[in-house]
């Protein structure tokens, strides 16, 4: 359930929003789109945030610094609440600061910026032109050019360093369709598989899989491109994702570095291991460099001189929140070296410095994402960055990283950071008029006792114009993943900062089960879902309870995903604490989980096995204690909310706890996206979310 890499996560919604018009390539060509970015005069009048002004806010999305260090180029995407879509502009603002520069102004979408190897030309994806397709323009915006014309559209390009090559990605049929088995039936509407993993996270497998290609590039011109993975039955960059992160050039120009999990049906479905492969563009042959290494790797970066490549490795197959390592192979000896051996946290967004001397990533600590740096040869780790926030992103600039940060009380701005001492300025305002009108609450930290003796940290979110002789209703609030830090992130769903606005008291405490506090931390949740972690839960809310400016009467407890089990779970056990719920697309019944998600994985390994395994004492144990198997103890208001294209968790899960609910004659709503996932990311749809769950908690706590 969790997604993978912190970048991802940031991301994943953003990116899902944006799937109409990328997806694999394949759009149409988008009607003109006027975004919603001024205030109205009663939304400046209240002063607080609303759904409606959180769907004003740009969003930074892909992020990079030109060759010569001197400017930035990123994008921003901006919605209409009318058109019920998004569009994707490109900017560009100097390294030393100064007013961004739009670029794009297209009614179309314009995304994955490039610079140029020698930083003449910007090249960008747009769907300007119908299917996505690589065009570039002159660094201020001038001269747009189509570049491809591919059949079918592109998903992602990246230019060689040398120049005289470029990679891209696109979707090939590899295995025959109902059509194609069925000739005589044209008009035939059928899957048809033998094998697992026939969906994944949003979307059914057609038999086409996305593939890596690469061409000669001459001055603008592309040539044939070769598919490099011809014939082979799997993806890189890797499903659901398809990170582009996944894949490198050396800096020769002549090797790419690929990820890609090389499984078929069940053995897909069971297993994290994913391998990264060299393919030789000179002698077209293919080598994996992690082979007998078992659990996911990925995420590769060669060194700039080339004989190195780092890459984020974990040991264990199956377990997809085990310790992202950092690891580098010497090319030329073959040697790996695990550099953040005895370093007890992840390693994420692996970057070489400018020199090569050093790698610098970024690690969550505290519940907060900072960037670190460690020396090749001492393996010295060092922090450079600190406070409360979450560095997403970041990219060396000749004695400066340029970096995306954000916070619960910041939507993702740009900013330049001193590698030496830590100090950050910033460089984009993109969200200023909402700020200067819009009151954030305020985010205070304290760490509380669980019932075993250790100190949790848990975040107290207070309402904007907070007044501390009120008595105010508190949420709860149950992070999904369930290996996923309650972070500094700024959500455009699960946002505390609207919360508070609503006039509630927002308590999320990093329970059991996620990362930044060690690994005994992170994985002590795997086989103990009902255990430890549920008493976290409960430990912060009856701290944060005996303030007085809490009413204990008027608790509420919210959560999706791993989340929203937590609140199916506590709905069976809170002993009357809470006096509404509200599930999203959470797990209700065990047995139907696992024989319905697409990534067997995760449940192997979480709940300790498959439910039919009598003989397996802890996924006995875990199956026994499903939230389905208390709810003759249910007595309090709940909502469910599921999406139909949520293949990680099947809806069906949300409608058997609905369902128990009515029949018991517990007070519920059920909420049902058909065009949603396991997110509700389009505009209208997440306002309506959005109403309808303060709609819920104001019935039951006011």
């Amino acid at each position: 359930m969790k997604v993978h890499k912190l970048k991802t996560v940031i991301v994943m919604a953003f990116a899902a929003t944006l799937l109409g018009c990328q997806g694999d390539g394949s759009s149409n060509q988008s009607e003109p789109v006027t975004p919603d970015v001024e205030l109205t005069a009663q939304e400046i009048q209240n002063g607080v945030l609303t759904p409606e002004v959180l769907w004003k806010f740009g969003r930074i999305g892909s992020t990079s610094v030109s060759p010569d260090a001197k400017t930035v180029l990123f994008t921003v995407t901006r919605y209409s609440m009318d058109a019920n879509k998004g569009v994707t502009n490109i900017y560009t603002v100097p390294v030393e600061g100064g007013e961004p520069k739009e670029l794009t102004t297209n009614a179309t979408n314009d995304f994955s910026p490039q610079w140029l190897p020698d930083g003449s030309r910007i090249g960008f994806l747009s769907t300007r032109g119908g299917a996505t397709q690589l065009w570039e323009m002159n660094v201020d915006g001038a001269n747009p050019v189509q570049v491809t014309d591919i059949e079918g559209g592109i998903s992602s390009f990246a230019y060689a360093p040398t120049g005289d090559r470029i990679m891209y990605t696109k979707n090939v049929q590899i295995e025959k369709t109902p059509k194609d088995l069925h000739p005589d039936m044209p008009k035939v509407n059928v899957r048809i598989t033998d094998n697992m993993m026939y969906r994944h996270w949003n979307y059914w497998r057609d038999g086409s899989f996305r593939h890596i290609f690469v061409a000669d590039y001459t001055n603008g011109k592309v040539g044939t491109g070769k598919d490099i993975m011809e014939g082979e039955p799997w993806d890189s960059p890797m499903s659901p994702y398809f990170s582009d992160d996944e894949l490198a050039w050396s800096p020769c120009g002549k090797i790419i570095a690929y990820t890609s999990k090389k499984f078929h049906g069940k053995d897909l479905a069971v297993t994290t291991n994913s391998d990264i492969y060299l393919y030789n563009i000179e002698d077209g042959t293919t080598e994996n460099i992690t082979e007998g290494m078992m659990g996911y790797d990925k995420y590769p970066v060669f060194s700039p001189d080339g004989k190195m490549i780092a890459w984020q490795s974990m040991e264990t197959p199956g377990y997809e929140s085990d310790k992202a390592r950092l690891y580098v192979l010497n090319l030329e000896t073959g040697e790996r070296t695990y550099m953040t051996k005895g370093f007890d946290q992840n390693a994420n967004s692996i970057t070489w410095s400018g020199c090569g001397n050093n790698l610098i990533f970024i690690s969550e600590i505290n519940a907060t994402q900072q960037i670190y740096k460690i020396n090749l040869e001492s393996k010295e780790i060092t922090q450079v960055t600190d406070g409360w926030h979450n560095y997403s992103w970041f990219s060396p600039a000749k004695g400066t990283l340029v970096a995306q940060k954000m916070s619960m009380s910041m939507a993702t701005e740009l900013f330049t950071i001193n590698p030496e001492t830590g100090e950050d300025t910033q460089l984009t305002f993109i969200n200023k008029h909402i700020y200067d009108n819009i009151k954030m609450g305020e985010v205070t930290q304290r760490w509380v006792k669980t019932t075993d003796g250790k100190n949790m940290l848990v975040w107290v979110i207070l309402p904007p114009n907070f007044d501390p002789n009120k008595e105010y209703p508190a949420l709860l609030y149950c992070q999904g993943g369930p290996q996923s830090a309650v972070s500094q992130f700024f959500s455009y769903r699960w946002n505390f900062q609207i919360m508070a606005a609503n006039d509630y008291v927002i308590v999320a405490p990093n329970r059991r089960g996620v990362p930044s506090f060690g690994q005994e931390w992170n994985a002590q949740i795997s086989g103990d879902y009902s255990g430890q972690n549920i008493k976290d839960y409960l430990s912060a809310i009856d701290n944060v309870k005996q303030e007085p400016w809490v009413d204990e009467d008027r608790l509420g407890a919210v959560g999706a995903s791993y989340g929203g089990y937590s609140a199916f779970y506590l709905a069976g056990v809170h002993q009357n604490r809470f006096k509404a719920f509200i599930a999203h697309n959470g797990m209700f019944n065990f047995e139907s989980f696992y024989a319905s998600t697409e990534e067997t994985f995760f449940p192997n390994h979480d709940f300790g096995g498959p439910y039919w395994d009598k003989t397996n004492r802890v996924a006995q144990r875990t199956y026994a204690n499903s939230p389905h198997k208390l709810v003759q103890n249910w007595n309090t208001p709940i909502m469910v909310v599921v999406g139909e294209h949520d293949y990680r968790i099947a809806y069906s899960e949300g409608l058997q706890a609905f369902n128990a609910a009515q029949l018991l004659g517990v007070p519920s709503r059920l909420l049902v996206f058909p065009d949603e996932t396991h997110f509700v990311v389009k505009p209208q749809n997440a306002v309506v979310w959005q109403r309808e769950f303060f709609g819920w908690l104001d019935k039951w706590l006011k």
